[in-house]
């Protein structure tokens, strides 16, 4: 598996390849849509990240020391965010996770070129992200 570095790098490198936000966003949505299906009867209140304006469950395990998320959303982009967070932080140990300055996002322009609303659901995704990898470490 590649490290954090590198799985960073590589989404910074996959956002340059489009000049406009507009492929970007259809990058997202693709991405959404990659999502592992996310049984119905996991959504529940307990697995909603508080802040989102959209409504983002994201639930986790352990397999060998390594947090591994599964997430879902109501919302076609929201999806395509947390997917992409997902794809980068699940699989690794709390200690990476906590690591992390999540720096990807302002290289890539992401919170920049999303809504208020949305850039306020980014950053409540990423803080439950590390919530999670800092009660587990």
């Amino acid at each position: 598996m590649e490290t954090l570095k590198e799985a960073e790098n590589a989404i910074v490198e996959e956002f340059s390849m489009y000049d406009e936000w507009l492929d970007k966003y259809e990058y997202l949505i693709e991405l959404g849509k990659s999502l592992t299906d996310y049984p119905e009867s996991e959504k529940t209140d307990d697995k909603l990240i508080k802040g989102c304006q959209s409504r983002v469950w994201l639930d986790y395990k352990f397999d060998n020391d390594k947090i591994v998320f599964s997430a879902d959303s109501d919302a076609i982009i929201t999806k395509g965010i947390i997917s992409l967070l997902i794809g980068l932080y699940s699989g690794r140990t709390p200690a990476e996770i906590l690591s992390s300055d999540f720096s990807v996002v302002e290289k890539i322009g992401l919170r920049e070129n999303l809504s208020p609303t949305r850039a306020n659901g980014l950053v409540s995704m990423i803080a439950k992200i590390k919530e999670i990898a800092a009660e587990n470490v």
